[in-house]
């Protein structure tokens, strides 16, 4: 990885994305790959969509969704405390006590998650798990008329932003799910020799992921490609509490881990494979049983099907304010990418044996 490209991101991870509101992040993946594209466009979703050596008919996208949990305004009481709904899959006990940021209209409105203290619980709530609906945000207003002044209802609100560099190469933040996958896709566009191309590569910064897999959908069915292959983060297994036996054994810097299972194509997901040997790539497998809650999902499904496959980043601590990844398992996953890509051959079918 490059200090320009680990520049990039850091820049991303530091770029509000929450889900529905994408534009932020989708700026500066386009001000970042320009040098690097044949063509940039978004579609009325609000996908980025970057195309290399689009000349060509064989068609692959490469999709990594953008967007962050968070958490949107929903009501502003007579104290000014303002309550929110989610955005995505929170575990509400994450978010006590967090500092946050609401993305208003003017700016951004700094605030914390304000929660009953525990000298004053009673016994039964003591015992109770806390809901969204128990917290609140606290911006410092004096009343209803002051935040209303500052905050809409319908703001958008995530997490403060934090990058925190670890030991061997880890980094802790919010939103690594999955602004790493959009890193990826676009870095393996960037580092994919063109000379070598027979295939026209999109990469895709796909919005509204954790909401219904929206982007993907109206981005696959647009750029209508024969393979695709999606990057997400998946479950790190090598932390306390998770059980291997029944969500596998992947180890974050372990190397980016390809996925088995009906969601895939068989015949891809060995291609795959087969560039990481060749080119002494570290990666790892995982069986995924039923359809996965990515991309891939509904890549896999688009028009008539596409030949699809999904390579995932560990993650530890996923949809919490401390994610960790390993920015070594990121540099391994778009090497990987990029090999494959400089190798294809479109005239190979993918239509599984029979």
């Amino acid at each position: 990885m490059t200090e320009t490209s680990e520049n990039f991101f850091k820049n991303l991870i530091q770029t509000p994305s929450p889900t529905g509101f994408e534009e932020k992040i989708q700026a500066a993946v386009r001000e970042y790959m320009l040098p690097f594209a044949d063509e940039i466009r978004s579609d009325v979703h609000g996908n980025l969509i970057v195309g290399k050596n689009i000349d060509a008919s064989f068609r692959v996208m490469l999709a990594g969704h953008c967007d962050q949990i968070g958490l949107l305004v929903n009501y502003i009481d007579n104290e000014g405390f303002l309550y929110v709904l989610q955005l995505g899959g929170w575990d509400p006990q994450h978010l006590i006590g967090q500092r946050v940021i609401v993305w208003a209209e003017n700016g951004a409105i700094f605030g914390v998650v304000g929660k009953k203290p525990i000298h004053l619980l009673t016994e039964d709530e003591r015992k109770k798990t806390v809901k969204i609906q128990d917290l609140w945000i606290d911006i410092g207003a004096k009343n209803k008329e002051e935040a209303e002044k500052l905050v809409e209802i319908g703001s958008p609100v995530t997490v403060e932003l934090e990058y925190r560099e670890l030991q061997n190469d880890m980094i802790a933040a919010p939103g690594t799910d999955d602004k790493t996958g959009a890193w990826v896709v676009m870095e393996a566009l960037r580092r994919a020799d063109r000379e070598k191309l027979k295939c026209a590569i999109y990469a895709v910064s796909t919005v509204q992921e954790e909401v219904g897999l929206r982007g993907a959908k109206t981005s696959a069915f647009g750029i209508d490609p024969q393979v695709g292959i999606a990057v997400d983060v998946t479950f790190a297994t090598d932390c306390p509490t998770i059980e291997k036996k029944q969500n596998g054994d992947v180890t974050i810097g372990g190397g980016p881990v390809v996925a088995r299972g009906p969601n895939m194509n068989t015949k891809l997901v060995n291609a795959l494979v087969k560039t990481a040997k060749e080119n002494e790539i570290p990666v790892q497998m995982c069986a995924e049983g039923r359809i996965t809650g990515t991309d891939a999902n509904m890549i896999q499904v688009n028009r008539s099907g596409v030949a699809t496959a999904l390579v995932s980043i560990p993650n530890r601590y996923m949809h919490s304010p401390v994610e960790i990844v390993s920015l070594k398992d990121l540099d391994a996953a778009a090497d990987l990418l990029a090999r494959f890509l400089e190798n294809l051959d479109p005239n190979e079918s993918f239509i599984p044996s029979v």
